[in-house]
C-alpha cells in the first residue's frame, strides 16, 4: 500500500539537506515537495523578487548573482546538492537579494516558501540544517567577495573551476565564456586569457565552453587560498568534494 513511498523519499534525499533531515521530519515535509525540473539558463528570481517558492536542488546547479545597477554582476554563491536557493527565509527575509540563474540544467525538490516557514517554526532539526547552511553561505560570499578585489583572474578562475567540480562530482562539465564572465564580473576577453593561461599550464582543456581539469592538485596550487576557505565552509554543511 506504501510502496510507492520509499522511491519519492530517495528522489528528495537527491539533495544532502533534505537527506539529513529526521525521517519523521522529512516524512512531514514530503506532501509539500514537489520534484521539477529546471534549465540551464532560467533565472530563478532577481534581486527584490518575493521568495514564493525555496529549491533543494538534486543534480542541478545554480548560480547566485549579485547584481549592480541591473547590468553588473558577481557570482556570490553556487548551489549544488549540498545546498538550497532560499534559505535566507530562515532569516526572516520575504525577498530575494540575489539573482538565481540555471548553471546546469536538472531536477530539484521545491516547497512553497509559506510551508517551508511553517515547517522551520516548529521543527528544531530544519533550524539547525537551515541556520548551519546559511552561515556557511554567508562565509563563502564573504570570501568571494574578498577574493575578487585581491586576487588575480587566473587564480580567481582556478578557484571558480574547482568550486564548481566539487559541486558537480565531475572533472568535465560546461560554461561558457560569458557565463564565466558574469560569474567572475569581468569582460568575456579577461576570461579567454585566462583560460588559454591555465590551458597553456596543462591544468584544463577547455574548448567551445567543454571545460575538462586536466590536474586538479596543480589547479589547486594556482588557485588562490580562497579556494580552500570555501572548500571548507562547504565541507561544513556536506558538500561533496572530490579529492
Amino acid at each position: 500500500m506504501n510502496s510507492a513511498a520509499p522511491p519519492v523519499v530517495a528522489e528528495h534525499n537527491a539533495n544532502l539537506l533534505l537527506a539529513s533531515l529526521p525521517p519523521q521530519e522529512m516524512a512531514r515535509m514530503l506532501p509539500a515537495l514537489d520534484q521539477v525540473k529546471v534549465d540551464v539558463g532560467a533565472v530563478l528570481c532577481e534581486p527584490g523578487d518575493i521568495i514564493r517558492h525555496i529549491y533543494f536542488p538534486h543534480d542541478c546547479l545554480i548560480s547566485l548573482m549579485a547584481v549592480a545597477e541591473g547590468r553588473m554582476t558577481l557570482e556570490v554563491g553556487l548551489v549544488g546538492r549540498e545546498g538550497m536557493l532560499g534559505a535566507t527565509v530562515a532569516l526572516g527575509h520575504e525577498t530575494t537579494q540575489v539573482r538565481a540563474v540555471v548553471q546546469r540544467a536538472g531536477n530539484a525538490s521545491r516547497i512553497d516558501a509559506d510551508r517551508l516557514r511553517i515547517e522551520f517554526a516548529r521543527n528544531p532539526a530544519l533550524q539547525r540544517v537551515l541556520y548551519r547552511y546559511t552561515d556557511a553561505l554567508l562565509a563563502q560570499a564573504i570570501q568571494i567577495a574578498v577574493c575578487s578585489r585581491y586576487h588575480v583572474l587566473e587564480a580567481r578562475l582556478a578557484r571558480s573551476l574547482l568550486v564548481t567540480r566539487d559541486r558537480l562530482q565531475s572533472d568535465k562539465f560546461h560554461l561558457t565564456h560569458e557565463f564565466l564572465a558574469h560569474a567572475l564580473g569581468v569582460r568575456r576577453v579577461g576570461v579567454t586569457k585566462a583560460a588559454s593561461a591555465l590551458q597553456q599550464q596543462g591544468l584544463i582543456n577547455y574548448s567551445r565552453g567543454n571545460i575538462e581539469i586536466l590536474d586538479p592538485e596543480r589547479l589547486a596550487a594556482a588557485a588562490c587560498t580562497c579556494y580552500e576557505i570555501v572548500r571548507e565552509a562547504g565541507a561544513g554543511v556536506g558538500a561533496p568534494v572530490l579529492a
